[in-house]
């Protein structure tokens, strides 16, 4: 089958879990269908060219819109601005369809995998008007509105307001795209739950997890210069003051990590990746490094003590969970920040959801050596089993075999 797949998200070296599930897709897809790559990702000259080479290998062609041709601004948070923009003004979606129309038709394309469906619900909805039979993937990376909804007991005043108005304009779509795709996929049986509940017809609905080449995690990097241990790690991409990733941040460096020094004095706890620095670069010192964006996380993830997983509102699956099981790294995690990944308090990793528990869990973890091999060790095994490329190959195999047989294809 022949399957042309584009995305908003497509970058490398991966700067987060998006980019690591686009990556890992694409490599899943290259072993089951002639897979052809259409990029909608803003990003200048030498990140275009970056992804393309490191793409290409895994895709019989890779293509960008026209419109990246154009001289992008070098700063992130500025392009990431005029998508926004985009996004809701509209603006590229009827040349964007044309494009990837254009390219389905000449190479003679059957099926459009869409990744991050979540945010290409324009460009899903003119497609489907334009190609009313053309078979369409929604792929998704969590339930959005789930998302949105799960921080209104954090909020206040006119941020409620807008979570409302945001999380429902997502359940609208929401609802729409599973009834005029030909199949929408989740990330877990979680999320499927959700999305089952919104079609007419549940078997459109179909996992397609989010998992990690684990060869990538078989060698082990020197530390960084001027490493510090005992250390606990948190890992994300951070960007503003109300996202789930500083949220999480400042609930540590407020509520947990004062609770740990106590009994720690030198324990050092780094924050790591887009934009860590930015928003908690001016607390580095003695105790804390926030690194900003990195090429890999590998060689800080590979070192510490303890990962940290706490999250207080998301969706979706965890990557920091994946890719610390892989390392063979203790984590502990909130009860929500394990979500959708079969991991059991005690064996796989420690559960907590307040600061106390928390920071009791942290310093299980830190005193007992065995333990935290135990953990480290049943999780890596768990992650080698059930979130491996093989795994996410099965799932691709069964989700083209659904659309093949519904639509008559080969």
């Amino acid at each position: 089958m022949r399957v042309l797949f584009t995305s908003p998200i497509i970058e490398h070296p991966a700067a987060g879990g998006p980019q690591l599930r686009i990556e890992n897709s694409v490599k899943a897809l290259s072993r089951v269908c002639d897979l052809h790559v259409v990029s909608r990702a803003t990003a200048t000259q030498e990140e275009l060219e970056r992804t393309a080479d490191f793409f290409r290998p895994y895709c019989s062609e890779y293509l960008h819109l026209p419109r990246l041709e154009r001289k992008m601004h070098a700063n992130r948070q500025f392009r990431r601005l005029v998508n926004a923009f985009r996004r809701i003004l509209d603006t590229d979606t009827p040349g964007d369809a044309d494009f990837v129309l254009h390219q389905l038709d000449r190479i003679k394309a059957e099926v459009i995998w869409f990744g991050y469906g979540n945010i290409s619900y324009n460009l899903m909805r003119r497609i489907r008007k334009l190609r009313p039979t053309l078979p369409l993937i929604c792929d998704t990376d969590s339930v959005w509105s789930r998302f949105v909804f799960r921080e209104l007991p954090y909020a206040k005043g006119l941020r409620k307001l807008r979570i409302l108005q945001s999380g429902r304009r997502k359940e609208n779509e929401e609802r729409e795209w599973v009834n005029f795709c030909d199949v929408t996929t989740a990330v877990s049986e979680v999320d499927a739950e959700f999305y089952r509940g919104l079609a007419s017809d549940k078997d459109r609905i179909r996992v397609f997890r989010n998992v990690i080449d684990v060869d990538t995690y078989s060698s082990r990097p020197p530390k960084p210069k001027d490493f510090k241990n005992p250390a606990i790690y948190l890992a994300g991409s951070f960007g503003h003051f109300h996202s789930a990733m500083d949220s999480a941040a400042r609930w540590i460096l407020e509520e947990v990590y004062p609770l740990l020094l106590r009994k720690v004095p030198n324990l050092h706890f780094y924050i790591v990746g887009s934009n860590s620095d930015r928003g908690f670069g001016h607390l580095n010192g003695p105790n804390i490094t926030a690194t900003g964006r990195l090429d890999s996380v590998l060689p800080y993830l590979f070192h510490v003590d303890v990962a940290l997983v706490p999250l207080k509102f998301e969706s979706g699956t965890r990557f920091k969970i994946l890719e610390a099981g892989a390392c063979g790294i203790p984590l502990v995690s909130t009860t929500l920040g394990a979500e959708g990944i079969p991991v059991v308090d005690g064996e796989h990793i420690l559960i907590a959801d307040e600061p106390e528990k928390f920071a009791e869990a942290i310093l299980r973890i830190l005193s007992n050596g065995k333990l935290a091999r135990e953990l480290a060790g049943k999780c890596n095994e768990l992650v080698r089993e059930q979130f491996s490329i093989d795994s996410l190959v099965c799932e691709a195999e069964e989700i083209l075999a659904f659309i093949g047989k519904n639509k008559g294809l080969t």
